[in-house]
């Protein structure tokens, strides 16, 4: 599975991106699909992940109430709907995949994207 993210892009502090993760030449049905970020000099962390059947989802303590994740199966896609942006959310976002994956804490990855650079300006 060749993953892309794309989506990310330079706004302000408070303001909103949409990153979404597509399988190129492929499909991510069946595939549960994570994000992580890495910041500059910093290790790279998990964001939040969704089940391969869209039923559950869990978030990193700094994503959870601000961003969504969801999953559009018709589309191929798996989306991140970030809102109230933060400076310290600046990282290159990746996505990542595995087949029947879960949306819980501790779930491990197969597959990575390149990542999306997110820069939040305050």
């Amino acid at each position: 599975v060749q993953l892309q993210a794309s989506g990310g892009g330079l706004v302000q502090a408070g303001g909103s991106l949409r990153l979404s993760c597509a399988a190129s030449g492929g499909t991510l049905t069946n595939y549960g699909v994570g994000w992580f970020r890495q910041a500059p000099g910093k290790e790279r962390e998990f964001v939040a992940n969704i089940a391969w059947s869209g039923t559950s989802t869990s978030y990193a303590d700094s994503a959870e109430g601000r961003w969504t994740i969801s999953r559009d199966n018709a589309k191929h896609t798996v989306f991140l709907q970030m809102s109230s942006l933060k400076s310290e959310d600046t990282a290159v976002y990746f996505c990542a995949a595995i087949k029947w994956g879960r949306g819980a804490p501790g779930q491990s990855y197969v597959y990575w994207g390149q990542g999306t650079q997110v820069t939040v300006s305050s």
